[in-house]
């Protein structure tokens, strides 16, 4: 069987496992095993299997993940960004939609110290969706806001799905966080519009709330300096040419200790469970990054990525061509893939052909993260809208918060489209 047929196969063969709810980890590795043997043969086969697990664990850049992740869980689990939507709030509660623009800035904030799109929308959601429930906004608006803003939280450095992609396209980290940040912010700005657009159309959706006084206001802002703080001395150390990612995460987590256990909002439970946590996640991520290795592998093997570029070329397709179809393939397997498996599993096709038509590389990460965190929140699989279900179940229904949605998916959309218009200024 030639290379070629072998690489087909064992990409039809992923995709049927991961339509099976084999974890993707798991099915990367299995398909890539298989492919390799049915290339090269048993030996070569094993041999990659029992060095690729190192070299792709290995890596200075990767060891940030962990890091981050646990500066996250201990932030979460200590209170430390316990009043980011209470702060959101008294400074935001004046504009038309006040309390979901509130939450969508809370989110924010939370992803500063989070990078991970379901532990936003979990964390704010808990505490913006009764809020907004008990000044009768509509729930709808109530829960898509706060799941389209947990979105936000795989933008913002720490950004887990950033950090993947520059290890797997040798990019810079520094700079992936750097457009991380304006195109988090650049969402942030959308999503307020969506806000605004759907209080314009129906106001009783979203009545106002009594505004704060300006010392309301500092004092919240006084509540928060810890998580601030935080954020600060990261963000500026990695920014500043201070700290690597790797020290940078781990200055963070250290960081996020010392700042619980100084506020005495740490205990040792919490802090147990922000390592076991912090384990979990860790371990999931380095598994299907060894799977991602393997397939990478497979695919350079098989000459599957050189023979998708010579059907491109054939197409005629051209740069914009090409990236409109990229855009819809990552929305179509944003639908049922979770992201950072969707990215590792189409980066070894896609990168070849992006490099071939000079698109910056660091410019399509920032689109594929966006594309990629547009998944987290469409039918059927939204992993974000399913989190803020389990959250309010009791008085919402799961097709009301996808309603609730689509003004947040157009906003998405139209910031795409608008990263497309301007491609030619990176």
């Amino acid at each position: 069987m030639d290379p070629i047929t072998v690489g087909l196969l064992a990409l039809v063969g992923l995709l049927g496992l991961i339509a099976l709810r084999v974890p993707i980890g798991v099915s990367l590795i299995f398909v890539s095993f298989l492919g390799i043997c049915g290339i090269a043969g048993l030996r070569p086969a094993m041999s990659m299997l029992s060095n690729i697990p190192y070299t792709s664990s290995a890596s200075w850049t990767l060891s940030s993940i962990p890091m981050f992740l646990l500066m996250g869980y201990i932030a979460y689990h200590s209170g430390l960004t316990k009043g980011l939507f209470e702060a959101a709030r008294v400074w935001w509660s004046w504009l038309p939609g006040g309390l979901a623009i509130a939450s969508l800035a809370g989110a924010s904030g939370f992803a500063a110290v989070s990078g991970s799109s379901v532990a936003c929308s979990a964390a704010i959601g808990r505490i913006a969706i009764p809020e907004m429930k008990r000044n009768n906004y509509d729930l709808r608006v109530a829960t898509g806001s706060v799941a389209a803003g947990g979105t936000i939280g795989a933008l913002i450095p720490p950004s887990i799905i950033l950090i993947l992609f520059g290890i797997q396209s040798n990019s810079s980290i520094n700079a992936l966080f750097m457009g991380g940040i304006f195109l988090g912010l650049a969402s942030l700005l959308f999503y307020i519009m969506a806000v605004l657009f759907v209080w314009w159309r129906k106001p009783e959706r979203l009545p106002m709330v009594e505004p704060y006084t300006m010392g309301d206001r500092w004092k919240k802002r006084l509540e928060i300096w810890p998580v601030l703080l935080l954020i600060c001395a990261v963000l500026g150390g990695l920014f500043g040419g201070i700290f690597t990612a790797t020290e940078a995460g781990a200055f963070g987590a250290f960081m996020a200790l010392a700042l619980g256990l100084l506020r005495r909002s740490l205990s040792w439970a919490d802090f147990k469970e922000s390592l076991v946590d912090t384990i979990l996640a860790s371990g999931a991520l380095f598994i299907i990054a060894i799977g991602a290795g393997l397939f990478t592998r497979l695919v350079a093997m098989s000459g599957l990525s050189r023979e998708v570029g010579m059907l491109v070329e054939a197409m005629g397709l051209g740069t914009t061509g090409l990236l409109l179809i990229i855009v819809l393939i990552y929305i179509a397997l944003g639908m049922f893939l979770e992201p950072i498996g969707a990215l590792l599993l189409t980066l070894p096709l896609f990168l070849p052909l992006t490099t071939a038509h000079g698109i910056d590389t660091i410019w399509f990460g920032l689109l594929v993260a966006k594309l990629l965190e547009i998944g987290m929140i469409t039918p059927p699989v939204g992993l974000n809208v399913f989190v803020i279900h389990s959250v309010a179940r009791d008085y919402v229904k799961l097709e009301q918060i996808f309603a609730g949605i689509l003004p947040f998916l157009a906003a998405d959309i139209a910031l795409v489209a608008a990263m497309l218009l301007t491609r030619g200024l990176f």
